[in-house]
């Protein structure tokens, strides 16, 4: 049955892709007889263009979801022996690297028209057709940009579009986000002491808040609120602050950081699927076909992009937090969170104000200031408990023996881990006395080792750890 399974699956998902392959190759005769029509407005170019726009705009969603298929095959054929563990390990690193790559070319995409709206010459000899222009310098050549106010009289043909980035960065992201927390829903996606829940159960809540959120964002969008912009991004930051305060009380820390990242990241992605690129098809259709353009679709495509600019820093920032326990490792870590969230959003603010010429006094002192002070707020409390009775080590020792050696260990026990995780080995007395520095931090002050207690350290033995180092960790 199990190699059923996995020739059924592997073979619809390399039809598909296989499949899409193909299609760029259709795309583009469907471009030459477009070419070839003399007759700029007649159903038939209007069909070809309406084919080509539907195929361009979801076969990377289908690729993605039939690479995501081919995986969840293999991996539950493996599931149970000693390949799953390098199989996992192998295919985070891979898919990282790829979510990394698109999302490093997304965000500097944003980074950089974000910048080139702002720093637009709009007045010094600029044609009557457009928005502005802007010259620059950069890698040994000058550049001169051209924005136009709706779109020039004719269409280039070889006209670069920029959502290729955006889409990548979002499927590789939940490749990703199956293979770390999915695929090993109990050791990394569920803690029992926050809430105990089926896998299932678990899954289905982080996969369906995504679409929630994007819909409760997505109808704001288009309400009266949106009107109002600090209005609006006062309830739209209060909804996230509940997205992160949820998320919290439902996955264990690490998770609930990343299913925060993911829901701005899907918020983001859908502003350029279902919002950005539409826009933009139809500026080009309208200008090709002559018909007159409603200029509020490039300004709502515009705002919508403006939308995924305060996104970045957030986003980059619980791309790394998992890192960093002294965050998603605090009593109140959606708070900080979403503290470091507002922080991160202001400082970009101020560099788009920056950018634009405009004087700002107080976003940026405010921004670092609640950045501080999220710092101030999250560092460790000394402890005042008295440590009666010299520790010995041998007592450390056999903690660790029970406690952490399973996994940090040159040959792990792990049934996940089939290497020590970042490398970080307990198997001699010397390599744990020059590790009491970030045993103290993961151990006892943020206690977010052993990942979820998945091997049961008590406070007792955590206190005796702790009294250990602070007698000087003497072997």
């Amino acid at each position: 049955m199990k190699i059923l399974l996995l020739l059924i699956g592997l073979g619809l998902g390399l039809a598909v892709i296989a499949l899409l392959m193909k299609l760029s190759k259709h795309i583009e005769a469907v471009d030459e007889d477009m070419d070839r029509q003399k007759e700029p407005n007649t159903a038939w170019e209007e069909k070809l263009g309406s084919i080509k726009n539907n195929l361009e705009g979801y076969n990377y969603l289908a690729g993605g979801m039939a690479l995501v298929l081919i995986l969840i095959v293999i991996y539950y054929q493996i599931a149970g022996t000693p390949y799953e563990g390098h199989f996992r390990e192998w295919l985070n690193l891979v898919v990282r690297l790829a979510h990394v790559t698109f999302g490093i070319a997304w965000i500097g995409a944003s980074f950089y028209f974000v910048f080139l709206e702002n720093a637009l010459n709009r007045t010094k000899d600029v044609r009557e057709e457009l928005a502005g222009n802007l010259w620059a310098v950069h890698g040994g050549g000058f550049y001169y940009l051209e924005k136009y106010k709706v779109a020039p009289t004719k269409i280039p043909k070889d006209l670069h579009w920029f959502k290729y980035e955006a889409y990548f960065t979002w499927i590789s992201g939940f490749c990703l986000l199956c293979v770390v927390y999915y695929f090993n829903a109990k050791g990394f996606l569920i803690d029992p002491n926050v809430l105990d829940i089926s896998p299932v159960s678990a899954i289905a809540i982080g996969v369906s808040s995504l679409v929630v959120g994007w819909l409760i964002y997505a109808y704001l969008s288009k309400s009266p609120l949106a009107k109002n912009v600090l209005l609006f991004a006062t309830v739209g930051f209060l909804i996230l602050v509940f997205f992160a305060w949820f998320y919290c009380q439902v996955f264990s820390a690490r998770a609930a950081f990343i299913h925060f990242g993911a829901l701005i990241g899907t918020l983001m992605v859908g502003n350029v699927f279902f919002v950005i690129i539409p826009a933009q098809k139809e500026m080009v259709s309208a200008a090709k076909e002559g018909r007159p353009l409603n200029p509020e679709l490039g300004k709502h495509a515009g705002w919508r992009s403006l939308h995924n600019n305060y996104f970045t820093l957030p986003v980059l920032f619980v791309m790394i937090s998992n890192h960093f326990p002294s965050t998603f490792g605090n009593e109140y870590n959606w708070a900080v969170l979403a503290g470091i969230s507002l922080g991160t959003a202001g400082i970009k603010h101020y560099l788009n104000l920056l950018e634009k010429k405009q004087e700002s006094v107080w976003v940026l002192p405010i921004s670092v200031f609640l950045l501080l002070a999220v710092v101030f707020v999250t560092a460790p409390e000394v402890s005042d408990g008295e440590c009666k009775e010299e520790v010995a080590f041998t007592t450390v020792y056999a903690i660790i023996n029970e406690r952490c050696i399973s996994c940090h260990s040159a040959q792990p026990t792990d049934d996940v881990w089939t290497s020590p995780p970042n490398g970080v080995m307990y198997d001699t007395p010397e390599q744990i006395a020059n590790l009491t520095e970030k045993i103290m931090q993961r151990v006892v002050i943020t206690k977010t080792m052993p990942q979820n207690n998945k091997t049961g350290m008590t406070p007792e033995e955590r206190e005796l750890i702790r009294c250990w180092i602070e007698q000087g960790a003497n072997l």
